[in-house]
């Protein structure tokens, strides 16, 4: 069900992203997708996906709380969150990283 969080190139540059940051030839990534909850105010801007499971995912966590954090999310995670009105975790398929 996670795959449709992210399409298959996405998929190939955030593991791409994962090669080139644990082999030194980059510094710094910038996020690949957009995901979010509708009506939650939850947001994750993903980087880098673990090439050995396809499924761990790492960029910044905003839980619309004020307190955004760097770290690993699963994707099949986020398909299992639903928002209050049961809408699910959703790719914003107009996400362009400008900075």
């Amino acid at each position: 069900m996670f795959q449709s969080l992210v399409t298959a190139e996405q998929r190939s540059k955030l593991q791409a992203n994962a090669r080139a940051f644990w082999s030194g030839e980059i510094e710094e990534i910038e996020p690949v997708v957009r995901l979010l909850t509708p009506n939650a105010h939850a947001t994750w801007l993903l980087a880098t996906l673990d090439a050995t499971d396809g499924d761990t995912a790492y960029g910044l966590c905003d839980l619309g709380l004020g307190r955004p954090w760097l770290g690993q999310i699963r994707l099949s995670d986020l398909a299992a969150i639903a928002g209050p009105a049961r809408l699910p975790v959703m790719r914003d398929l107009y996400f362009r990283p400008t900075r």
